[in-house]
């Protein structure tokens, strides 16, 4: 069994992308997203993080948060959201064996891509990636118009110009807020 490896920063900010098990012609997330933000809402009274991008897909989300200092358990959040989430959807799916034996239910990929952020640099670049993922997808053909984003409030911000995806100049972009 592969042992897997993930860098633990007190502190850190990430990057992560977090995926449904059944993904083709799921659309699952933005079909519950109230059910959604309600799970990321209640851990984070619990166990705080700090959200600097979001964006939530029919069938994965990516996002890129802050952990307070001194607290480097994003395992812990991750569960919990899942958790939460998965405990306020109805039981329509289908589950392995392994599920069942378990007491899972079959709704998210057992795993996540982490990443920790290293510069100023790879922070744009993620951020950007979040926010044209949509448009990368086909799902809408501007940021802008996709309401599962934390986009908007940025644009709302001054972070983002709202043409931001259609000049291309996403490295001239102050992301300190």
């Amino acid at each position: 069994m592969p042992r897997f490896r993930r860098i633990l920063h007190a502190g850190g900010c990430y990057f992560f992308t977090v995926t449904l098990l059944q993904r083709h012609g799921n659309d699952l997330l933005t079909r519950h997203i109230d059910e959604l933000r309600e799970a990321v809402r209640s851990v984070r009274l619990h166990h705080p993080f700090r959200i600097h991008g979001w964006v939530v897909l029919p069938d994965h989300l990516h996002c890129v948060i802050e952990l307070p200092s001194g607290d480097a358990d994003y395992a812990k959040r991750w569960f919990l959201i899942k958790n939460n989430f998965s405990r306020q959807i109805p039981h329509t799916e289908l589950r392995s064996a392994s599920r069942l034996s378990r007491g899972e239910r079959g709704i998210w990929q057992r795993r996540y891509w982490e990443h920790l952020i290293r510069d100023e640099r790879d922070y744009r670049a993620h951020m950007d990636y979040i926010h044209i993922n949509p448009v990368k997808h086909g799902l809408v053909d501007h940021p802008s118009k996709w309401p599962y984003s934390t986009f908007h409030r940025l644009v709302t911000k001054g972070i983002y110009p709202a043409d931001w995806a259609d000049t291309g100049h996403a490295s001239e972009l102050d992301y300190k807020d």
